[in-house]
């Protein structure tokens, strides 16, 4: 999605403390439990990896360019992105049919969505501006602003939780926008683990999508999805996804993995990938050694 990248050396945890609290109506954490769906690691050396077995699939529009992803009531909320293209959507999870669709301005650009006590927050990518919707009928309700640009976007239940392509998660008080905690994500070897996408909290944990995570200078591993403690930036495991949409081998390079939603009532999880015909829904489990 992204044509320019400017690397983000700090590295620096302002130290405000961990999000507390699951308030609100919200759509990407499980009120229920915070046990973590797959095991943690639970010793020092690489973290572990999992793989998957697909559940179901569905239709998903070949022409969304999928850029934040959430599951709520039986429906996916879906930010999709390009110039002149960009949008949020209500989609029925069973046909794939768009039910409900706000379009922004043709020069914008659609990138993560979360939804916290009956509000959709969605950004866009380097215009610097996010914009706050009622869930209910989207519904324009206020804009707002931030310095960077907007990847994937999530929420804790008290926080918006969000990132710019780099290697630092930023928790925003959806009051005033005001950054409240900043989380530098390291990989096992030191290194910063730039272009996080996609956002989900699941259990406790925040998923997320590597844009272009195939290149040899991000991880030369296609179609990886991080798991990261969100009280310290930890990685807890890999969700390997190799080969996980066959039909779609000849998509665009730029089509990569992005979206990822959690059904916390019935403990599902769902992957897609921009302009992927299909969503999957899948099991993870760990991988065979």
């Amino acid at each position: 999605m992204r044509f320019l990248l400017v690397l983000v050396t700090a590295a620096v945890v302002i130290a405000c403390g961990p999000p507390s609290g699951n308030n609100g109506n919200i759509s990407s954490s499980n009120l229920k439990s915070t046990q973590s769906p797959t095991p943690r690691a639970t010793s020092s050396g690489p973290s572990p990896v999992y793989t998957y077995d697909v559940v179901k699939t569905y239709p998903h529009d070949p022409n969304a360019f999928t850029e934040g992803l959430y599951y709520k009531d039986g429906f996916l909320y879906e930010s999709t992105g390009e110039p002149k293209h960009s949008s949020l959507r209500k989609v029925d999870l069973q046909t794939g049919k768009v039910v409900q669709k706000w379009d922004l301005p043709p020069e914008d650009f659609g990138e993560g969505i979360s939804e916290l006590n009956g509000k959709i927050y969605q950004l866009t990518w380097q215009q610097e501006l996010g914009r706050v919707f009622d869930a209910k009928d989207f519904k324009l309700l206020q804009e707002f602003h931030y310095q960077g640009e907007g990847w994937g976007m999530t929420t804790d239940g008290t926080n918006l939780i969000f990132d710019q392509g780099t290697h630092v998660i930023k928790f925003m008080d959806p009051n005033t926008f005001n950054t409240v905690k900043t989380l530098p994500v390291i990989r096992e070897n030191g290194q910063p683990l730039m272009q996080i996408n996609e956002l989900e909290w699941i259990k406790g944990e925040i998923w997320g999508n590597i844009w272009h995570s195939e290149q040899s200078d991000i991880l030369g591993k296609p179609n990886y999805i991080v798991r990261i403690d969100p009280n310290t930036g930890a990685i807890l495991g890999w969700v390997d996804l190799g080969g996980i949409s066959p039909d779609d081998v000849s998509r665009d390079p730029e089509n990569t993995l992005n979206g990822i939603a959690y059904d916390a009532d019935n403990d599902r999880i769902f992957v897609t990938g921009k302009k992927w015909k299909n969503l999957f829904e899948i099991k993870v489990k760990p991988k065979a050694q």
